[in-house]
């Protein structure tokens, strides 16, 4: 038993496993043992993230991380919200646009979700659109006409390419979309020759197998003195910032890419998990920051020094409790984090409004949804961002 404890630790158990209850709580940390949360699919930089940092909890701790992947945005986030996992280790889809109830999240038995911030890595990777080197693209415009990824319920990802392309002045009616299942297929994708681009974190596992494969790999920069480039891609993603990214695939501080980026992986949970549960793992993933900093591609990103407290989603109060208890919290930052908790108020009380209709029809109904949400976000002073 001892040692299938150990083989579990800091692994995906699958499904099942994961979604055993939890047992008692480990009584100096306060952490469920076994611990679990969801991320990205086997191969990307969250989930070897999540596996390094296990590793530091069970050697630290004795607590062990079951990581349970989810090929997409509604696969992660699904057993949060049941409260099947403490946690997901996700990316901008169950974070941002999850808040604002938007994409698939906006569709009935779903609606703007109550999630909570506890610490994100902030790395000195990028999180853009990468392609195959033989496809012939340079810039962001050369993918007019190109093969591109679209990952079926995973919003984030492709409205990250959309912004991108917006970026170029395109949309996706100007390349061609090939549907995969997952993050992880849309890159063997370029790999098999199926597509010509796609998007991932540069430090993703498997963009350096699409570095290594017969096509190659080239990141299409997203030069930040264009400002109506830049203005594009925000007015689509408010949550994406200029980057210089020195650490991935084909990268070096020697050769950066001219790109953009914004937290990867998030830690969340939703508004109701236990103050004191998130304290105490906002606390591990802090203190235990030595013991796996460099245990990955882009974990240093969890460093203390290297958190947004006035980032688009808000903090939840337990881990804000431990900020505090280290004098890194701020008057600025909690003002800041009011303003998006009232956004998730404005949006909850709309949400609730439109519900309250009983629209029978699905496309009516998230036709109606787009229409009040915009309506009620601008007559709050509000930018509604998607309409």
């Amino acid at each position: 038993m001892l040692d299938r404890r150990r083989l579990l630790s800091a692994t995906s158990c699958g499904l099942a496993a994961a979604l055993l209850p939890h047992a008692a709580m480990a009584q100096d940390a306060k952490l469920p043992n076994p611990l679990s949360w969801t991320a990205y699919d086997v191969g990307s930089g969250g989930y070897n993230q999540s596996v390094a940092i296990g590793k530091a909890l069970k050697d630290a701790m004795g607590v062990d991380l079951r990581v349970l992947p989810g090929k997409n945005d509604v696969s992660r986030q699904v057993p949060l919200r049941e409260k099947k996992v403490d946690f997901s280790a996700t990316g901008v889809g169950a974070a941002y646009l999850a808040q604002e109830g938007v994409f698939e999240f906006g569709a009935k038995g779903w609606g703007p979700q109550p999630v909570r911030v506890l610490l994100a890595a902030n790395s000195d990777s990028n999180l853009t659109i990468g392609v195959a080197a033989d496809a012939g693209i340079k810039e962001m415009k050369d993918l007019k006409g190109k093969r591109v990824a679209w990952v079926v319920g995973s919003p984030s990802l492709n409205e990250n390419v959309g912004a991108m392309l917006a970026f170029a002045g395109l949309t996706w009616a100007d390349v061609k979309k090939v549907e995969f299942p997952g993050f992880g297929q849309s890159w063997d994708g370029i790999k098999g020759n199926l597509v010509d681009a796609a998007f991932a974190q540069t430090t993703s596992g498997k963009v350096f197998e699409a570095a290594a494969s017969p096509r190659g790999l080239y990141w299409p920069p997203l030069p930040h003195a264009d400002k109506e480039g830049w203005a594009r891609l925000t007015a689509k993603a408010p949550f994406f910032q200029p980057s210089k990214g020195t650490e991935g695939a084909n990268l070096s501080p020697e050769k950066p890419h001219e790109g953009a980026t914004y937290p990867y992986p998030i830690l969340i949970a939703y508004a109701d998990q236990k103050d004191d549960v998130v304290h105490a793992m906002t606390k591990a993933m802090v203190e235990l920051f030595p013991k796996y900093k460099d245990a990955s591609p882009g974990i240093n990103g969890w460093a203390l020094a290297r958190q947004n407290y006035e980032w688009a989603v808000p903090y939840h109060p337990g881990a804000i409790r431990y900020f505090k208890e280290i004098k890194t919290w701020t008057d600025k930052a909690q003002a800041h984090n009011d303003k998006l908790l009232a956004r998730q108020g404005v949006l909850k009380a709309a949400w609730d409004e439109i519900s309250a209709k009983n629209i029978a029809d699905e496309k009516a109904f998230e036709a109606s949804w787009a229409e009040l949400r915009a309506k009620k976000l601008e007559a709050a002073g509000m930018a509604a961002v998607y309409k």
